[in-house]
């Protein structure tokens, strides 16, 4: 079992910046990729960003240039760093940890932090 708590949402500006940080606690022994996905009304859930443990990373195209996933292991940490926000980014953004116990890959999410950008 993994348990995710996400921080760093709120309210900002247009153009401002955020950080979010996603701390990993229980079976992190077998944590793999993590990543951040975000989700808007009437919308399905979509991927923002991804990085394995190595650092090996992946971004959506509309963050690419603005948005900065990265993690410490020592911290079983992931953050992400939001720059030059925009109101089409508002949204509830998601921690997601992918663990491979064994053979099979289980994935899970955190609750979910709101980000906020206003015109």
């Amino acid at each position: 079992q993994v348990q995710l708590v996400e921080s760093g949402g709120g309210l900002v500006q247009a153009g401002g910046s955020l950080r979010l940080s996603c701390a990993a606690s229980g079976s992190t022994s077998s944590l793999n990729v993590m990543g951040w996905y975000r989700q808007t009304p009437g919308n399905q859930r979509e991927l923002v960003a991804t990085i394995s443990r190595g650092g090996s990373t992946n971004y959506a195209d509309s963050v690419k240039g603005r948005f900065t996933i990265s993690r410490d292991n020592t911290k079983n940490t992931v953050y992400l760093q939001m720059n030059s926000l925009a109101p089409e980014d508002t949204a509830v953004y998601y921690c997601k940890a992918q663990i491979m116990p064994s053979i099979k890959v289980y994935d899970y999410w955190g609750q979910g932090t709101q980000v906020t950008v206003s015109s």
